[in-house]
């Protein structure tokens, strides 16, 4: 039997919001599609995602922010994969995030916003195409 390539994915909802059913449905997509995904669940810190991701040696970080938050959750998440030696780890995300916020997440090195409107489909394949698959 020869191995199948995979790709891991952590997904989580930092902070203090507590609506989890996008997420879900992303989480179901992707496994869908035959990702491995890790659901870590509502109100993680930064630090508990980047531990959960380098334990579960997660290719990628999904990050569902509905509250506002989204510039200091997702900038601490990339600054501790980076202290921790992981920033190969892509952070992508989505929710409530004005358009005018995305150049700088994009400057703090997020590979992908989705926006409000973005389909379960457009989001696996920027999965497929920007996360290699693994053995």
């Amino acid at each position: 039997m020869e191995p199948t390539e995979r790709i891991r994915v952590v997904i989580a909802k930092p902070g203090l919001d507590g609506h989890d059913r996008g997420v879900k449905i992303v989480a179901r997509a992707l496994r869908d599609a035959g990702m491995e995904v890790v659901y870590m669940g509502l109100h993680q810190t930064p630090e508990q995602i980047v531990h959960g991701a380098i334990q579960e040696d997660a290719q990628a970080i999904g990050l569902s922010i509905l509250s506002g938050a989204h510039m200091t959750l997702f900038a601490r998440v990339l600054e501790l994969l980076r202290e921790q030696d992981a920033a190969d780890i892509k952070v992508f995300g989505g929710g409530i995030i004005p358009d005018e916020d995305i150049p700088e997440l994009d400057r703090l090195g997020v590979a992908k916003v989705f926006t409000p409107g973005a389909t379960t489909q457009e989001i696996v394949e920027w999965v497929r195409d920007a996360i290699p698959a693994r053995v």
